[in-house]
């Protein structure tokens, strides 16, 4: 698997399949995920999906701007992963959202070849083009991993969890 950013393994995210039980994963992560494949409406389900992951874990209703501002940020990135699927990737397979106490990872699964990247130069009156621009704004870091002679990828990005 590759991946245009390296983290430590067991760091965050999946592991890959078939890694043996000596992989380090912390025992606090936790992972809620949403079969898109057939789905119609599948940025609001992916949305609606995401903000019950939130309230469930905690971060929503919010009891801060800060906190609000976090969790919007979430949704927004959500948003902006799986709308890019819709349009150049042959559409979103999978969403999977993982959070450590630190950390929330967000994954985007989809059948595309294409990688996704930023629209430089950047130009904030035009339209379309934002989506990696604003998903690398918000996040600490993003990426994209593929698994060697299997289609698709997932588009991975990682946001801080609210203080």
């Amino acid at each position: 698997m590759s991946t245009t950013r390296q983290h430590p393994p067991g760091d965050l995210g999946r592991e890959p399949e078939g890694a043996g039980a000596d992989s380090p994963v912390p025992a606090e992560r936790q992972w809620r995920t949403l079969s898109l494949g057939q789905a119609s409406g599948i940025v609001p389900m992916a949305r609606d999906f995401a903000r019950q992951a939130l309230h469930d874990w905690g971060w929503l209703p919010a009891s801060s701007a800060d906190r609000r501002a976090a969790a919007e940020d979430v949704l927004l990135v959500v948003s902006e992963l799986v709308t890019n699927a819709c349009l150049h990737a042959e559409g979103p397979e999978e969403l999977r959202i993982g959070r450590t106490p630190k950390v929330l990872r967000v994954e985007v699964v989809d059948r595309g070849a294409g990688q996704p990247a930023p629209r430089t130069p950047h130009r904030a009156g035009r339209p379309g083009g934002h989506g990696m621009f604003i998903v690398q704004r918000l996040c600490l870091d993003w990426g994209v991993q593929r698994t060697p002679e299997s289609p698709g990828k997932t588009v991975w990005a990682e946001l801080a969890a609210p203080a």
